[in-house]
């Protein structure tokens, strides 16, 4: 196969790059590695490469640093919404959330840290929260928890489903079901031809079905469920109380005259030296970042104490069974319905 045939052939897929990197190699020669070849994520590139590009120019001026803050948060979304319609999996998010912190920790550290402006106890402190913040993300990525296969069960309600549909047409067209046959095309799922337990759902996007599915998270390129949901809360916390606790000792160095909260705003002769332009500029991209988490994290609280996944709330949202009000930031149902009527009433599923 050529270089020419490939690109015909695989120019949709998530892997192209890879592929076509893989072919290269071959043709000129090169091993990836004496164990054999090795698949290369390019997604993982652009972050490491552009970003600290990308910081460094916006702290030339106040100009540029407007512009490139602004474009930057467009660019990721934009990313964002491109893979998530193609239901594509990607490094990207989570290889810029991971250099964006090693980042800002370097910046910390070579240029916060000498001006004698913030205390051995301060620094670590700072060092503790990212610690246990990455441990917490290492937690969260170890699984949602997945549903397991049961055969003999599987088998007997992938009979029974073959034969509902084959004796009531209107079943598979979904236009008039009993509640029979509406529990039983809830539950499963047709293509890991397996029995879904309650509250749990399919993702499109890792092809596995998830217990008691909240969302797929891009940030970490896994899904949050049953196993790793108080984990993916307690990772965001602690990025939150990290991130604001390094953005109020930054801020304090730079601006020194200023409070914290007019310094973000008002900061004079910030732009008179490089050093303390960059790490100004790194103080704006990490709050628009923590901006992000923190509407997350309210989002999590407000379904947490609803008792209701975000999978379920975007059902209800597609099914005009409930609404957002005040910028999503609250979830209401049309009706107070009791939980089991809540899953009976979305049983549209993504699968």
């Amino acid at each position: 196969m050529n270089i020419i045939e490939l690109i015909q052939r695989d120019s949709k897929n998530e892997d192209f790059l890879s592929r076509l990197l893989s072919v290269l190699s071959e043709r000129l020669g090169l091993q990836c590695s004496p164990l054999g070849s090795v698949r290369i994520e390019l997604s993982i590139l652009p972050p490491m490469l552009l970003l600290p590009v990308l910081l460094q120019v916006a702290a030339l001026h106040c100009v540029l640093g407007v512009v490139v803050l602004t474009a930057l948060p467009g660019l990721v979304l934009w990313y964002y919404y491109m893979t998530h319609r193609k239901k594509r999996r990607t490094l990207f998010f989570l290889s810029l959330a991971l250099f964006s912190l090693a980042y800002m920790y370097y910046l910390f550290i070579t240029e916060i840290v000498p001006r004698g402006d913030v205390s051995y106890q301060q620094v670590v402190t700072a060092t503790t929260g990212m610690i246990l913040m990455l441990i917490s993300l290492v937690r969260t990525k170890q699984g949602p928890g997945y549903v397991q296969a049961d055969n003999r069960h599987n088998n007997i309600t992938s009979t029974n489903q073959s034969k509902l549909c084959n004796q009531d047409s209107a079943c598979c067209n979904g236009v008039s079901q009993s509640d029979h046959a509406v529990e039983n095309k809830r539950k499963w799922c047709s293509i890991c031809r397996l029995v879904r337990p309650s509250r749990a759902g399919h993702c499109r996007i890792c092809g596995v079905c998830v217990l008691r599915m909240d969302h797929h998270c891009v940030w970490i390129n896994c899904c949050v469920g049953q196993d790793n949901h108080r984990h993916f809360l307690l990772t965001l916390l602690l990025f939150l109380l990290t991130s604001l606790y390094g953005i109020s000792m930054v801020l304090r160095s730079v601006c020194p005259r200023q409070s914290v909260f007019t310094a973000l705003l008002y900061c004079p002769g910030v732009y008179n030296q490089y050093s303390t332009a960059l790490c100004f500029t790194c103080v704006w991209y990490s709050c628009i970042i923590t901006g992000g988490l923190l509407h997350l994290l309210i989002l999590q609280i407000i379904n947490i104490s609803c008792n209701v996944t975000e999978r379920e709330v975007q059902l209800a949202l597609r099914n005009g069974t409930g609404r957002r009000r005040f910028c999503g930031l609250l979830f209401s149902l049309g009706t107070i319905l009791p939980h089991s009527a809540l899953h009976v009433s979305l049983h549209h599923e993504w699968s």
